[in-house]
């Protein structure tokens, strides 16, 4: 019994010096994608939304994330401002914010985009939440004028907030009809692979940057 007691003891010593030593094992970084439909997965399973395949290939990386989808079919900028607060979680590290498609496609002003886009990039940061602005571009059919200005507005909205800037999230896509679904907007399970692989780099030193996590050796 003696030798039972001590053995007990001991073991619970070691196990609370353990515990005094060692590091904790850092939290995954929380990430929200935070758009339109593009972002939400419009007709593909949850598994091939961009969201879900972006946290896939980070987490084959060794990097430890979890990204959570929050985006919305046919939200616009006004849409995104009204739910920000609530759709973006405390606890939240960093929010990939992708809006804009749609103002451009309903022809909505360059600068109300923009003051929506300021403003969630500024609600987000008092909170301290990292922001990586996701860039769009107008349809042609819009003319040269309203393109030049509102294609313009996430860099210029990324350099004065100094925030991390993808420039165009259908970058490798738009112009390959085998990437895209029948409806010739939206990415297909092959056109997200795309979209990942493209994005990801601008994912690692956005995630890196957040400072709580780094690819495992």
């Amino acid at each position: 019994m003696v030798k039972k007691g001590w053995f007990t003891l001991l073991f619970a010593a070691g196990v609370l010096f353990a515990a005094a030593v060692l590091p904790a094992a850092a939290a995954p970084v929380k990430l929200v994608g935070f758009g339109d439909s593009l972002m939400a997965g419009y007709q593909l399973p949850p598994a091939d939304a961009f969201p879900a395949r972006l946290q896939k290939a980070l987490n084959d990386k060794g990097i430890d994330v979890t990204i959570e989808n929050a985006g919305v079919s046919g939200d616009t900028t006004s849409g995104g401002l009204a739910r920000i607060d609530w759709s973006v979680p405390d606890g939240t590290d960093g929010v990939i914010l992708e809006l804009g498609a749609n103002d451009a496609l309903r022809g909505l002003s360059p600068a109300d985009s923009r003051a929506n886009l300021e403003r969630m990039i500024i609600r987000l940061k008092e909170r301290g939440i990292a922001v990586l602005l996701v860039g769009m571009l107008a349809p042609p059919n819009m003319g040269e004028d309203y393109g030049k200005t509102f294609n313009a507005m996430y860099g210029e909205l990324a350099k004065a907030h100094g925030v991390t800037l993808y420039p165009f999230f259908l970058d490798g896509v738009v112009t390959h009809p085998d990437l895209q679904l029948e409806d010739g907007m939206h990415p297909n399970p092959k056109g997200v692979g795309v979209m990942v692989e493209r994005f990801l780099p601008t994912a690692e030193a956005f995630i890196a940057g957040i400072g709580k996590n780094a690819p495992a050796n």
